[in-house]
């Protein structure tokens, strides 16, 4: 039983001391009287599923069994159903749409819907109900993603969060590095990921010197966008900055053209891939052998690699922090859906933030976002003995993922853009149009190879000076309109 729990029978009566309850606010926070006779009731709708809708719910019951009890509080949570579906539903309640479901007490959101909704005035501020000293129990990182302006107001509150490492197949990797003398350090770096991936593409090709241009891909991402934000932010460019209330593009073509450098190149060349709907199912199909992905998703890594019906065979993982680019800034990407608290009565925003502050307890909190794949968010519960003992790893390979994340929380600047109004489909612009033309000139490449023209000639014709200027003039401009 988690260590949280064993504390249930004097829980009850001594809630009010807790460091994250209501009752245990800091002098200078806003507090507001509520009856237990009469308890106020909240909403809650989230996009939980399956063993993190379960994890959530048991915490949901216990806060209404205990702290709820004791302060006159009683939580109602509701999925629903995926992160799109959420996000469409709390819209078209916002925006008080025909058939439309009335607004929830609380719901989640990443920054841009949460965004939208403060735009339209019902994002309640949060900031009142804490003070300086209880905002600084939490990673920095995570709260400034909240603040939406230079005012101090409060919009999002972080309740999980996940960060991206670097997952390899350990087994073909040793291999690998047998015959070549490659090492993982190589791998701590974005430059070295890509050198590794031309030698490993050199070296598979070279197992079947009758075949020519048959080398494997070595490394995939997960998600385009962050490497783009992220590395640009490494480069000393923040793509979308915030200047006088206004969203500014820096689309710097330095900057732009070396992460050019380090995936389209290597991609068109076969050394980098991505076909299946995450990474881990390339993995999976013997179709590269590493990937950075996020931490919430590390534990979905196969444990073989199954090649058709009949040939398969088991494979041990490797699990390192995510590369970066060679002599940056350190910078990592902070990730996962907070909580909103809607505009309403004095008593129903106290509530909701009762709610919060009780469910990030640093011991609690561990155990809900281990369980369901996430990092706690306070800066106490990120250190991996906490973890161990509050959160309870399933197996060797989650306190892996969970140590690695940890150590680059807290050893990088951690990075997510600030919210603006086409947000949501500015990063989709990061996101696509590198990839579909990397993968539209892969395909080119690969019809030349098959022409009979040398790799190398094949590969120049697309990774030339030309094509990228036309693909960065092309990708600026559609920024430039979705910018405020």
């Amino acid at each position: 039983m988690p260590q949280w729990k064993k504390r249930g029978a004097a829980l009850l009566c001594a809630c009010a001391l807790l460091l994250s309850g209501c009752g245990g606010q800091s002098k200078g926070a806003k507090t507001v009287s509520l009856d237990p006779k009469n308890p106020v009731a909240i909403t809650v709708w989230h996009y939980y599923n399956g063993a993190q809708q379960e994890a959530f719910d048991q915490m949901v019951q216990e806060f209404n069994s205990t702290e709820g009890r004791e302060q006159g509080i009683v939580v109602s949570a509701y999925s629903q159903g995926s992160v799109n579906e959420l996000e469409a539903n709390v819209l078209d309640s916002a925006n008080k749409k025909v058939g439309a479901a009335e607004l929830p007490n609380l719901f989640a959101a990443y920054a841009d819907t949460a965004y939208a909704v403060d735009q339209l005035g019902l994002a309640a501020d949060l900031a009142p109900y804490f003070t300086a000293e209880d905002l600084g129990e939490y990673i920095d990182g995570y709260i400034e993603e909240g603040r939406f302006s230079d005012d101090g107001s409060l919009k999002i509150f972080p309740i999980a969060k996940s960060t991206e490492i670097f997952m390899l197949n350990k087994t073909d990797w040793e291999e690998f590095a047998a015959a070549t003398g490659a090492s993982t350090g190589e791998l701590a770096t974005i430059e070295g990921v890509t050198d590794i991936a031309a030698r490993y593409y050199e070296w598979t090709d070279g197992l079947t010197p009758g075949v020519p241009n048959d080398g494997k891909a070595f490394f995939g991402r997960d998600a385009l966008a962050n490497y783009m934000l992220i590395g640009a932010k490494q480069l000393g460019c923040e793509i979308f900055s915030q200047k006088d209330g206004k969203t500014v593009l820096n689309f710097d073509k330095t900057v732009i053209r070396r992460l050019w450098d380090n995936y389209y190149v290597p991609y068109i060349s076969g050394e980098f891939a991505a076909s299946g709907r995450f990474r881990s199912d390339d993995v999976k199909m013997g179709k590269l052998i590493s990937f950075v992905g996020s931490s919430s998703g590390a534990t979905f890594f196969p444990d073989a690699v199954i090649l058709d019906d009949e040939n398969q065979y088991p494979i041990e993982v490797e699990v390192l922090p995510a590369p970066q680019f060679e002599g940056a800034q350190p910078t990592a990407v902070q990730q996962g859906a907070g909580m909103v608290v809607t505009e309403g009565d004095e008593a129903h925003v106290y509530a909701s933030v009762c709610f919060l502050k009780w469910f990030t307890d640093a011991a609690r909190n561990s155990e809900f976002s281990i369980q369901s794949g996430y990092l706690p968010v306070k800066k106490s519960a990120n250190e991996i003995d906490f973890v161990r003992e509050n959160g309870g790893m399933s197996s060797e390979l989650v306190e892996r993922i969970v140590s690695v994340a940890i150590d680059t929380v807290t050893g990088n600047e951690l990075y997510t853009t600030k919210a603006f109004a086409k947000g949501t489909d500015a990063r989709s612009v990061l996101e696509n149009s590198m990839s579909e033309k990397a993968q539209a000139d892969y395909e080119a490449v690969q019809q030349l190879l098959a022409a009979g023209t040398p790799r190398a000639e094949a590969i120049a014709a697309y990774a030339a000076d030309e094509n990228f200027d036309n693909w960065y003039e092309a990708t600026k401009r559609t920024l430039e309109e979705m910018v405020d």
